[in-house]
């Protein structure tokens, strides 16, 4: 029966919860390694080194130059990227994980307001709500204090890290979005820890901390958990209704809920189970708005 139920859902769905499961562990990863006393910039180069090593031989397997054509916009989009994950990764170390995973979520915020400002799209209507819903919620999560009494605010630091890491995401997804036209997705993947390991080797300096096995194990696992994660966000887009999967990303939150109790024994509040609704419900909003005006202009 279990089999049967499985079958039935669609292979870009179910591609898209294995991406959604696989972050939600990578971002767990983090937030446990953290506890061993590993520096947030050690983790990202630990996750750099990973990756570099799974891209380069996916780049000379298909036979390509890992340097593309466009080097400027490539250096670009691995300065942005690697500058998001070290705030991604501050927060996620810093904040209880289901509110650093929902903060991460505001990047279609930043991501269509980058998209109207420099590749001159028309903004739609879906588009307005989801901006609406990811500020009011953005409010409820991280000041609540500001409209109801005797309420914790979240720390103020780890909060501007989440919003500079959704930031960054954004002008990742604004840049790849122009250099997919040009370059070939592995050699966009390579960049990214071309950018991010001698970045975060050079802000590490003389912090570095020798990882215990059990620290170690915890580094490797957050960058096989995150190879997963692209691939499997890589293989639902691939497919043929990759446009109706991508409210399943959002997923990740529950899942991220889940391993914040199992694992830290957090609990969300009222206020960021509210907030989180409104910020995940203006995100499915501009998917399926989006969707809906790629259909009518087809």
């Amino acid at each position: 029966m279990l089999n049967n139920f499985i079958t039935n859902i669609p292979l870009s769905i179910r591609y898209m919860l294995m991406s959604a499961l696989a972050f939600a562990l990578m971002t767990s990863c983090v937030k446990l390694v953290h506890t061993y006393g590993i520096p947030v910039f050690e983790i990202v180069a630990a996750r750099a080194i990973v990756s570099l090593f799974i891209s380069y031989i996916d780049v000379k397997r298909k036979g390509i130059s890992p340097l593309g054509n466009n080097r400027k916009l490539l250096l670009a989009r691995g300065i942005a990227g690697s500058l998001a994950l070290i705030c991604v990764y501050y927060a996620v170390s810093t904040l209880p994980l289901a509110e650093a995973t929902i903060l991460q979520y505001l990047n279609p915020v930043f991501t269509a307001i980058l998209a109207v400002l420099f590749l001159k799209e028309r903004i739609k209507l879906s588009t307005i709500i989801c901006i609406v819903c990811c500020i009011v919620g953005l409010l409820f999560i991280v000041a609540p204090g500001f409209t109801f009494d005797h309420t914790e605010s979240l720390p103020l630091l780890s909060v501007t890290a989440a919003l500079l890491g959704a930031f960054g995401s954004g002008i990742a997804y604004v840049i790849v979005k122009q250099l997919s036209v040009t370059e070939d997705s592995s050699v966009i993947v390579l960049y990214f820890p071309l950018i991010a390991l001698p970045l975060s080797i050079i802000l590490l300096g003389h912090n570095f901390v020798m990882p215990n096995h059990e620290a170690l194990l915890l580094l490797l696992f957050v960058g096989l958990f995150t190879q997963v994660g692209q691939v499997g966000l890589t293989k639902a887009m691939q497919t043929e209704d990759a446009s109706k999967t991508m409210a399943y990303a959002y997923i990740q939150v529950v899942f991220s809920i889940i391993l914040g109790w199992l694992v830290f024994s957090e609990i969300p509040s009222l206020w960021t189970w509210i907030g989180g609704t409104l910020i995940i419900s203006g995100a499915i909003i501009n998917v399926v708005g989006s969707r809906k005006g790629k259909l009518k202009a087809a």
